[in-house]
Order: structure tokens, then C-alpha cells, then sequence
């Protein structure tokens, strides 16, 4: 008999909230398509039902809010006050019904009735808090918030103040406050971090990164932590200044011998981005500190590469040496790849790089290892125009890692080969797949080469200059710099006002640079824009005229005027921060 009355009550009990749902449901959807008259029937009936529930309530005061019924909901709220007075919360809910009839003097009595009650009643302080800012109310809900903390050692609101800052646009009081918030618990770093970056930009001398900056120095200071030097660290990569995140990687690893890796993985970071100098830091920082002989030829053959890039006239001893001392095995495996490209594409002896790929081939440890010699071997012969061989081992790394990026590698070379060889169908076909690789740099140069071909193709027979570019691109890649210039020559001589004309200038100005002929490269620029202002080349002819002028001329006014350019004319270019940071620095602005 006891167990039927106790299993009738609670199936009453399922049927009443089950109820309760589906009409809060409905009531919900009549809000959010502004019918507040029938939603009020709805919550009206809730509230009844559910004088506690504070939720019920301030939707029923919302509805006669917005259907100018503030008798009403202050009758209610005076009702509701009376009969619970220490739900001191529902002042701030009376205060703003008298700010909705524009009592402000009412309104603001009520609001501080709300934020006096905190120090007597710190649990409702958080509730407070959120409703001052469902309201809008900012400034009152930074004081509840800080109110509350002051009241209750347990309640920790500086994520929410520190927000609510960031909506107010009062940067500098964000930033302390994500530092001070940090400071008591720095397990949420990076959810500071995510939070911070909305805000921070690439621009080191933006205003927010400098007031980010500033409080984490200033914390740093007061009080060091490793979690400052973590934050500065990110700061600085954001911003692309290595040498400075470096500096911080090195204070973490003092403190912490695991950091070590970070600095390593900062030094490719830098290496991507074309410091040298800093990553060879990194590297050598990492050959010399490590206890892992992996870690310590990794860091070995990057800087290897590095000598390649800079053209360091030692590279050939460098190399020699490397193989003398440590041998020819599984350990410098990935230096004899790196070596094998540098004899192919600086030294010009395919042959002799093929027999180092073959020798490495067995020490190869697991199949991405293999994968990339028969990658490395495709491209040296793509170097003697060997397509269909090329094409063989390019496609078993594409068919074996289909959905790796090793395979999204391959299907580009599958593309770029089958374009220098004139198959303009097929690699078209390749490169449409690769437009949405999940890896953006083969994505990118998916999408160059796909415009390049759809832009140009042959129409009805009709010479566009494409295979000729092609064949240049292909010289160009071969390091054949000279021919490919002479090629690029006819072009513009026998496909001028063609589109394929901006294209080829483009690509010409590339070589200039790369042969030291600096001048040819900004008339190539000025060509450029000459033909199209508006054009997809404009911004980086813009540009790169700005780096040569600033870099290789030493003109920094005319570096100056072409940065300025691509500031005021050109708002959506990629180029758009970097060139501010230049112009700023080359203009002296001292922040």
C-alpha cells in the first residue's frame, strides 16, 4: 500500500512538471517572436504555479515591460519583495522596471538597495551581478561582482569582470584584470589566451598589445611566474617577434628543463617565417641543451636547411662535416634527404642526389620516412623533366596516405607535374580537391596555380601563353633562373594586353629579386599596377616594391609612400598589418 501511494506521487509529480515544460516551451516561443501579451497568459500561470521560481518571474516582468504594463510588474515585484525579503535580487529587477518608465532617481535607489544586500546575503551577489548585466547595466555589475568576492573568500569573478571590461572597451582594466584572475590560478591559461585574442593583433604596436604587454610586466615584476613568461611568449609569436619569444623560452627552460622542446618548436616557427637568425638560435640552443640524440639531429639538419636558405658558402663543408662525425645511418637520415635536395636544386647533380635518396631509402624507420624520400626522388626527377616518373612515385605517397597530409603533398605535385607538362585538365582537376585542404599552405598554393590555369587556358585552340609560362614556372623551379627570364621575355612580347601578360610580370619580378636585379623587379611592379589598380596583384606589386625600396635600396621615404599605399588603398590585404607595423617604425613613432 505504501509503495502505491509513494509510486502515485510520483507519477502526479511527472505529469505536473512534464506539464510545467511544455508550457514554459510555448511561453519561450511566444517571447522570442515578440507575442508578450499570450506569452504573459503563459508565464503567468508558471509564476502561480511556481511562486520560487525566479526564472518564471522575470519573463513574466520582461512581457509587461515591453508591453509598457510597469504597474503591473511593479505591483507584482512589490508583492514579491514584501512576501521574500531577502531575495534581495528582485530590487534590481523593481529598479529597472522604474529606469524602463525613465525614474532614473527611483531606478537607482532600488540599484543600490541590490549592491548594499550583498554584504549581508553574498550568495544572491553572483545573481545580482548577471542581472544588472542581462540589463545592460555594466558598471553595476562590475561592482556586484567585486562586492561579492570582497564578501565571500570562496566566489571568484575576475573571468566575469574582466569581461565585461572587454565589452565596455575598457582594455587596459580587462587585461589587468585577466592577469590578476591568472595570478590566483593559472591553470586557465588558455582560456585567458582565447579570450585575449580577441583582441591582440599581429600589430606589436597596437594599442591593446601594449597595454596586454604592459600588465603582464608589471605582474612579472610584483610577482614572477612561469605563467607571465608563458603569455609574453605568446604574445611575441603572435606578433612575430621571435628573438623576443626566445627570450622568454629561455627564462621557462631555466626554471623548467621540459621546456625545452617549446624552443625547438618556436625555431621552426621562425624558420617558417623566414628569421633565420632566430631559429638558428633556437637550434643551436637545442643541440647544445638536449639529453636526445632525435631531437639533437632534428635540430642539426634544420640548421643545415638554414645554411641552404642563406646561401652560406660552408654549407658543402657543413654537410661533409655532419656525415664525418655522426656517419651515414638512421641517426642522420633526415640530413641526407635535406642533402640530396641541396645537391639536386643548388649543386645541379640530380644523378648523384639519386643514389644519396637510394642509399637513405633503407634507414628509413616507418613508412612517412619512405614516403618522403619517394617525394624527395619524384621531385629530383620533375629536376630533369622525367614526368611519368615523377607522377609514379608521387601517386604511391598519394594513394598510401590519402587523408594525411603527406597525401595532400602529393596530389599538389600530382597537379604542378601534370601542369608542366602541359595537362592543364588534369591538374585542374587535382588543384579544385586541394582548394579545400585542411592544410592551409597547400591549400593556398592549390588555389594560385588553379586561378593561374583557369585564367589562361587555351579557348578554341587560340595560344594564351599558358604553356609557356608553364614551361618558365617549371625553368623557375629547376633553379634556372636565366632561361626562365628569357622565357617570361616572349611572353611579354608576344601576349601583351593578354591576361596572361600581369601574370608573367609577376612571376619575372620574382626572378629579379632572386638574380639581384632589383630595379627590373620594381619596373615589373610598377607594370603591374599600370595595368590594373584593382587587380588581384596590385596589393602584393604594392608590397613587395616596399620591402625592396626599404631592404634592398635603403629609400625609406619611397618604402614609406608604397606601405602607405597598401594602408589607405587596399584595407582587405594580407598585407594590410604588416604594412602599418613598417610604416610606423620607418615613420619613427615611438609608443
Amino acid at each position: 500500500m505504501r509503495f502505491r501511494i509513494i509510486f502515485l506521487t510520483l507519477l502526479v509529480f511527472s505529469i505536473f512538471s512534464q506539464a510545467q515544460s511544455s508550457t514554459f516551451a510555448l511561453a519561450e516561443n511566444y517571447f522570442r517572436n515578440s507575442e508578450y501579451e499570450k506569452a504573459a497568459q503563459l508565464y503567468k500561470d508558471l509564476v502561480n504555479r511556481s511562486p520560487y521560481n525566479t526564472t518564471y518571474l522575470q519573463r513574466l516582468i520582461s512581457c509587461y515591460q515591453e508591453t509598457n504594463q510597469f504597474e503591473n510588474s511593479k505591483t507584482l515585484l512589490e508583492q514579491k519583495i514584501k512576501s521574500r525579503p531577502k531575495l534581495t535580487l528582485l530590487n534590481v529587477m523593481l529598479g529597472y522596471n522604474y529606469e524602463r518608465e525613465q525614474k532614473s532617481k527611483e531606478a537607482e535607489k532600488y540599484y543600490q538597495r541590490a549592491l548594499t544586500s550583498i554584504k549581508d546575503e553574498p550568495g544572491y551577489g553572483g545573481t545580482i551581478a548577471n542581472l544588472f548585466k542581462d540589463y545592460n547595466k555594466l558598471d553595476l555589475a562590475i561592482k556586484a561582482y567585486k562586492e561579492t568576492s570582497l564578501h565571500n573568500p570562496n566566489a571568484h569573478y575576475g573571468f566575469q569582470i574582466a569581461q565585461i571590461y572587454g565589452e565596455k572597451g575598457d582594455f587596459e582594466f580587462m587585461f589587468n584584470e585577466y592577469v590578476e584572475y591568472l595570478d590566483k590560478n593559472d591553470n586557465y591559461i588558455n582560456i585567458v589566451k582565447r579570450y585575449c585574442a580577441r583582441y591582440i593583433t599581429d600589430d606589436s604596436e597596437d594599442s591593446n598589445n601594449i597595454l596586454f604587454k604592459k600588465a603582464l610586466l608589471r605582474k612579472s615584476a610584483s610577482n614572477p611566474k612561469d605563467v607571465w613568461n608563458d603569455l609574453l611568449r605568446w604574445l611575441f609569436i603572435k606578433q612575430k617577434d621571435y628573438g623576443k619569444a626566445l627570450v622568454q623560452n629561455k627564462a621557462l627552460y631555466a626554471r623548467n628543463n621540459d621546456r625545452l622542446v617549446s624552443i625547438y618548436q618556436l625555431g621552426e616557427i621562425a624558420f617558417d617565417n623566414k628569421d633565420y637568425e632566430t631559429a638558428k638560435k633556437c637550434f643551436d640552443f637545442t643541440i647544445e641543451n638536449t639529453s636526445y640524440l632525435r631531437d639533437k639531429f632534428n635540430a642539426i639538419q634544420m640548421n643545415l636547411q638554414i645554411a641552404v636558405k642563406t646561401n652560406d658558402p660552408e654549407v658543402e663543408q657543413k654537410f661533409k662535416a655532419v656525415f664525418q662525425e655522426f656517419g651515414i645511418n638512421k641517426s642522420t637520415f633526415s640530413i641526407q634527404v635535406t642533402y640530396a635536395d641541396y645537391v639536386t636544386f643548388t649543386k645541379n647533380q640530380p644523378e648523384e642526389a639519386k643514389k644519396i635518396l637510394e642509399t637513405a631509402l633503407p634507414f628509413s624507420e616507418n613508412k612517412f620516412q619512405k614516403a618522403r624520400v619517394k617525394l624527395k626522388l619524384a621531385d629530383v626527377h620533375v629536376y630533369q623533366s622525367l614526368f611519368n616518373k615523377a607522377l609514379i612515385y608521387y601517386s604511391q605517397v598519394q594513394t598510401q596516405f590519402e587523408n594525411h597530409e603527406l597525401g595532400q603533398l602529393a596530389r599538389y605535385k600530382v597537379a604542378q607535374t601534370s601542369y608542366f607538362k602541359n595537362d592543364f585538365k588534369w591538374a585542374k582537376a587535382q588543384l579544385k580537391v586541394l582548394k579545400g585542404s585542411a592544410t592551409q599552405l597547400i591549400a593556398n598554393d592549390a588555389a594560385d596555380l588553379f586561378l593561374i590555369i583557369s585564367d589562361n587556358q587555351p579557348k578554341d585552340s587560340v595560344p594564351s601563353g599558358l604553356k609557356e609560362y608553364a614551361k618558365a614556372d617549371l625553368l623557375a623551379f629547376q633553379n634556372k633562373d636565366q632561361e626562365a627570364l628569357s622565357i617570361l621575355n616572349n611572353i611579354l612580347a608576344d601576349y601583351k594586353g593578354q591576361p596572361i601578360e600581369d601574370e608573367a610580370l609577376f612571376k619575372q619580378a620574382h626572378l629579379f629579386v632572386k638574380t639581384k636585379q632589383v630595379p627590373k623587379a620594381i619596373e615589373n611592379y610598377n607594370a603591374i599596377i599600370n595595368i590594373n589598380k584593382e587587380g588581384i596583384l596590385a596589393d602584393d606589386a604594392f608590397y613587395l616594391m616596399a620591402e625592396l625600396y626599404e631592404n634592398e635600396l635603403k629609400d625609406i621615404e619611397k618604402a614609406k609612400e608604397y606601405y602607405q599605399k597598401i594602408i589607405f588603398d587596399y584595407p582587405s590585404s594580407i598585407y594590410l598589418v604588416d604594412a602599418r607595423k613598417k610604416f610606423r617604425r620607418l615613420r619613427g613613432d615611438s609608443i
